[in-house]
């Protein structure tokens, strides 16, 4: 036997003639890889809740004005056109008004005027994101796993890998979405780390919980019955396993398993937003996709899930390539209001203080109008643009009520302060409690990590 490659299955069957593998079973069914776990240090949030605008919101028609654009309508910039997806003309003023808000007056457009005017003091914008390319499927990769090119571990999964689920009933990762985003399941996968790991994914355009969540409810079998069934199940899954140590996969079934059993009662409380008051119901607009789906992240988190994230609308609703003007508007008119509620809701329930909220997309967009393929038209939108965007963060450990970073006076390219979504996610995972470049999995002979050899901490927000 090579003793450099023994497992510990083979050294359990060669030690004391094979008693040892006896244990095993008991071993195995003793590990729970959702159960609760310390921070590497003291956290400031306890939660994430990502607000995904996907398909790339404007910079420069949200959080980051440029009168100088404005000037330059229709006129050619003094700048060289950065390299986009499409080919780009002259500049394309915001039909959008900014104004200041708050005791900060920090500077919003009217498309999050509710949100800006309830909460400006409260929000930290980072004005000078930036990531790798123009494409909807790399730059949202990007942002939820960390590499561009391979459907890395989800940030969600890695943060329930190092800290596990406050609710033992419940999934630590959880992503809403009406319909699915570009690249779809790659977004919240968890890779090569445990399959318990992974988002649980709902279509949030289904209302009732038996549709949200297939077959929640055994109509067969009682409780008990049911659980004499998996306890049998698993028994001869665990013999199954036996001769399949090395298998990953197996282990995740099982897990899966029994998190489903647990999730009958929890998730059932967790997802029926009817027993909400009106009042709240009418304060996130619940008879909306947006609205419905931001209430139950609020319900999740309050119950103990880890990351909840939620995506706008199917595909890239925010993909404005032409008529950015109304595109952005109707955008804004149905993410808005629950957003401002989602902050409001936080707070007067204590928990704005231990959950981080994060909102942007996987780029913003060139503020050079779009030349629409063919020439036919008037060009009325923008291009991808990741040279240069916008998210905000709120709660959590962030210090509100201020900007940080900077785009050229255009809005084309960050220029002050540059933030990679590297640097983003290094100070995410600082906020949970954890040192990016210490939270780590050994895969394929190597130690992984979220941010892959890059990434700082942006201090500077920090409140």
């Amino acid at each position: 036997m090579d003793l450099n490659r023994i497992s510990r299955r083979d050294a359990l069957r060669t030690a004391g003639t094979g008693l040892g593998l006896l244990a095993i079973p008991t071993l195995l069914q003793a590990e729970n890889q959702l159960a609760p776990k310390a921070s590497q240090f003291p956290a400031k949030a306890k939660h994430i809740i990502h607000v995904y605008l996907n398909g790339g919101p404007s910079q420069v028609d949200t959080w980051d004005p440029k009168p100088e654009l404005n000037k330059r309508d229709g006129q050619r910039l003094p700048i060289r056109n950065l390299t986009t997806e499409r080919e780009t003309g002259v500049a394309l003023g915001s039909p959008f008004k900014f104004k200041q808000y708050g005791q900060s007056g920090l500077k919003c457009s009217d498309v999050f005027d509710k949100t800006a005017h309830q909460h400006a003091d409260k929000i930290c914008v980072i004005r000078s994101m930036y990531a790798n390319t123009p494409n909807h499927e790399q730059s949202m990769r990007l942002m939820n796993t960390g590499d561009e090119r391979l459907s890395r571990p989800s940030y969600g999964s890695w943060l329930t890998y190092g800290l596990g689920c406050e609710n033992q009933n419940l999934p630590g990762f959880v992503t809403l979405c009406p319909g699915l985003p570009v690249a779809d399941s790659s977004n919240w996968r968890s890779s090569f780390l445990p399959g318990i790991y992974q988002g649980t994914y709902l279509d949030t355009r289904k209302t009732r919980v038996e549709e949200l969540i297939a077959n929640i409810h055994n109509s067969h079998l009682s409780p008990t019955k049911q659980r004499i069934q998996l306890d049998l199940l698993s028994r001869l899954n665990r013999q199954h396993q036996q001769t399949r140590s090395e298998d990953p996969n197996l282990e995740a079934r099982i897990q899966s398993f029994e998190l489903a059993y647990r999730m009958q009662m929890e998730a059932s409380d967790a997802l029926d937003i009817s027993k909400e008051t009106a009042e709240t119901q009418a304060l996130y607009g619940a008879d909306t996709v947006h609205g419905r789906q931001l209430l139950i992240a609020r319900r999740l988190v309050e119950r103990g899930v880890r990351v909840v994230q939620c995506y706008h609308g199917d595909v890239q609703p925010w993909d404005s390539h032409d008529n950015i003007g109304t595109n952005h508007k109707n955008l804004g008119n149905q993410a808005d209001g629950p957003i401002a509620a989602l902050l409001t809701d936080l707070e007067r329930k204590g928990l704005l203080d231990d959950t981080l909220v994060l909102c942007g997309g996987e780029f913003g967009r060139t503020p050079a109008v779009e030349i629409p393929i063919g020439g036919g038209g008037k060009p009325t939108g923008r291009d991808h643009n990741h040279h240069g965007f916008s998210v905000w963060l709120a709660g959590g450990g962030i210090k509100g009520g201020m900007t940080y970073g900077a785009t050229d006076e255009f809005g084309y390219a960050a220029v002050e302060n540059r933030t990679h979504v590297h640097d983003l996610h290094a100070t995410m995972l600082h906020l949970m409690g954890f040192d990016h470049e210490k939270l780590t999995y050994r895969h394929a002979g190597r130690d992984y990590r979220l941010t892959d050899v890059h990434g700082k901490l942006v201090k500077e927000i920090l409140a």
